[in-house]
């Protein structure tokens, strides 16, 4: 299994790792890893493995395995792959990582602004969204967005926390998604707080404080079926 470093520290770039497994289709396991796995609504990281020889393995995404804590290196196709045992260096795409947290603490801010169930979500590079359920209502694009600028404004601290699977079950109005529940089966669930705002399950990867997140434009509102309402998102800049 693999120790999923980005899970308490967000922001470290690269680590040392050994390769504990190279599978059949050249996925790369490694024993510890900065790498997010695609979940959750959020992409995989990319980036590269710097071999000893100094040598670069292009990293094109990453995924989990079959079991949560098992992690996929991805490599681009027609490389030279290592072998296990091999020591590497791990390292992420960095500025590719940090729209993606900017974008999913800015919709963990939309969830608040909007406090209706979500039916689904996605964090892209440079934009995102979600999807509310919503029978009827009228949503204003002005208004959400000066909301949320403002929220992103007042400088709010976002951190992490743990609870146990029992804590949840007690709290079930903390799940704000429909569709999507927190991975179980390690007895514990990681928290996301925005403080003042917004505090929910969540397993990605966020800015420390709101306003790294920059100004941000409802770029649109569309209907998705009869009781899906989409919001989407994207930065200013």
């Amino acid at each position: 299994m693999t120790v999923p470093i980005f899970r308490e520290d967000s922001y470290q770039k690269s680590c040392i790792a050994i390769v504990i497994e190279v599978n059949d289709r050249g996925g790369i396991v490694l024993d510890q890893s900065v790498f997010y796995p695609t979940g959750g609504g959020q992409p995989g990281d990319r980036g590269a493995l710097i071999l000893n020889d100094g040598s670069r393995l292009e990293i094109a995404t990453t995924i989990k395995g079959t079991s949560p804590d098992e992690i996929i290196h991805v490599p681009v196709e027609n490389q030279t792959l290592p072998s296990v045992g091999d020591q590497v260096t791990a390292e992420i795409d960095w500025e590719n990582r940090y729209r993606f947290m900017r974008m999913h603490s800015c919709l963990h801010l939309l969830s608040a602004v909007l406090p209706y169930p979500v039916t689904g979500g996605q964090v892209s590079d440079g934009k995102g969204r979600l999807d509310f359920d919503l029978p009827e209502a009228t949503l204003d694009k002005q208004e959400i967005t000066e909301k949320l600028n403002q929220l992103i404004g007042e400088n709010k601290d976002v951190s992490s926390s743990w609870i146990t699977e029992e804590e949840l079950d007690a709290k079930p109005e903390m799940v704000k998604t429909m569709s999507v529940q927190p991975p179980r089966g390690s007895g514990k669930i990681r928290l996301i707080k925005v403080d003042g705002i917004d505090l929910q399950p969540c397993g990605g990867t966020h800015i420390k404080n709101t306003s790294e997140i920059g100004s941000v434009l409802v770029r649109k509102i569309e209907k998705k079926g009869r009781q899906n309402r989409r919001v989407s998102l994207i930065f200013k800049d």
